[in-house]
């Protein structure tokens, strides 16, 4: 049973809260390990493939059982400790990380497998976002849940930026590694530095692990949900029942739909601010970096009043930063604009985030939680195949250009659909 937090200390540090620590800890740590292992995995797979095909089938390998997965993965973290389901993903995932490591050190890594890995990790991550969005509001109070929120965000953004860093980096040191210890073949090489990748993020893993295992808060609901399709489906129309938890939630899903541009850098960085690979690294790591500055200062500074406004004022921010990404014509401007786009994402990502949490009865945040998590993909997703779509019958700046008006054209369209969002004030319920 989960013993509700105290709500009487809206002034009390983040960092006196163990619970919450070890759990932040958890999160930094797996965050940092798989975009590690997306690194390790993608180049892998195109050293061994050449193709562009079998390089994407990589993540939707990763995509489609998280998809299908989440809901059933949002209702079992409803029915269990909520530190066992994470416990159990982190530790799905370590394996999967110990087992690349030694199939690449030994050289006989293959296609075949690393889809079958992949699958295994999407079908981790499925329980894995449930589980971490339903376990945060159990360790803090909720009058400092939007801070917590932020806190947790921003680190996640950090690791998000240091992960392919660190791993980029380490796969550079195989030929090395692979030379120090008497082998001049290219190959070995290539194996030795996914070897040491792998090795790390499980090492990674297995901390993340240990955080969890030191939460001492009991995480698991009083109320057991209902088996079966009304069971599963419960989040689904809970969300769909209430204005505000509907509007937010689909408000953030059109415009990273609409407004992304992730998947356009690389022709951006090459033919339109004739940049290279260290100037794309600058653009990619843009959005991460407006984002932990945010996140961090509404850690510091939670959000008090007119909630709703702040959040349909995010996302129009995001459609402008998008145009002027578009507009750019300096990798400088580029990449403030891409910071800007970030920083405005995050604002929308914690009140969001905060809204859903605090709207939820404890025994139901798996199941929404899972809805949350399919949207969230789905949009992220969905909006690099748009992306991309759009810019084979529009060019690359006349598809940002559509995102960007877009996600403008939504801001206006939710404010006249929703108007119990709009005149949300505070976070909290009541």
């Amino acid at each position: 049973m989960s013993d509700p937090m105290p709500d009487d200390a809206p002034s009390l540090r983040l960092r006196d809260l163990n619970d919450f620590r070890q759990l932040l800890l958890a999160r930094v740590a797996g965050t940092t390990a798989n975009q590690m292992l997306m690194v390790a995995l993608g180049w892998q797979m195109y050293e061994l493939t050449r193709s562009a095909w079998d390089l994407g089938l990589v993540g939707l390998a990763q995509f489609l059982p998280a998809l299908l997965l989440t809901l059933p993965a949002g209702q079992w973290v409803d029915r269990h400790d909520r530190r066992l389901a994470l416990g159990i993903s982190l530790g799905l995932q370590a394996l999967a990380a110990l087992w690349l490591a030694v199939a690449s050190t030994g050289g006989w890594l293959g296609a075949g497998a690393i889809w079958s890995v992949s699958v295994l990790l999407g079908c981790a991550r499925a329980l894995q976002m449930p589980a971490l969005q339903a376990l945060l509001p159990s360790l803090v109070p909720a009058a400092v849940l939007p801070r917590a929120v932020a806190a947790s965000s921003s680190t996640m953004q950090a690791a998000t930026v240091l992960g392919p860093a660190v791993g980029g980096g380490l796969y550079a040191l195989g030929p090395t590694l692979a030379g120090l210890a008497g082998h001049t073949d290219p190959a070995a090489g290539l194996a030795w530095g996914g070897g040491l990748v792998h090795g790390l993020a499980a090492a990674a893993l297995c901390a993340a692990l240990w955080g969890v295992s030191r939460i001492r808060h009991r995480a698991r609901p009083a109320v057991r949900p209902a088996e079966g399709w009304t069971g599963l489906t419960a989040g689904l129309r809970f969300i769909a029942q209430r204005p505000v938890l509907l509007g937010a939630v689909s408000l953030d899903l059109f415009a990273v739909l609409l407004g992304g541009a992730t998947a356009l850098l690389p022709i951006f960085a090459r033919d339109i601010l004739h940049t290279g690979p260290e100037g794309l690294g600058l653009l990619r790591a843009a959005p991460a970096l407006g984002a932990v500055g945010v996140g961090l200062w509404l850690a510091r500074r939670p959000l008090q009043r007119r909630a709703g406004v702040v959040l349909l004022a995010g996302v129009a921010v995001y459609g402008l930063a998008t145009l002027g990404f578009a507009a750019s014509t300096s990798l400088v401007a580029a990449f403030v604009s891409l910071m800007v786009a970030g920083g405005a994402d995050m604002v929308s990502v914690v009140i969001r985030q905060s809204l859903v949490q605090l709207e939820t009865p404890d025994e139901m945040r798996g199941r929404v939680a899972a809805v949350n998590s399919v949207f969230i993909g789905a949009s992220n997703q969905l909006g690099e195949f748009e992306s991309g779509l759009t810019a084979a019958w529009l060019g690359p700046v006349g598809s940002v250009v559509l995102g960007g008006v877009g996600t403008l054209a939504v801001v206006a369209a939710w404010c006249r659909l929703f108007p119990a969002l709009r005149r949300r004030d505070r976070l909290q319920p009541g």
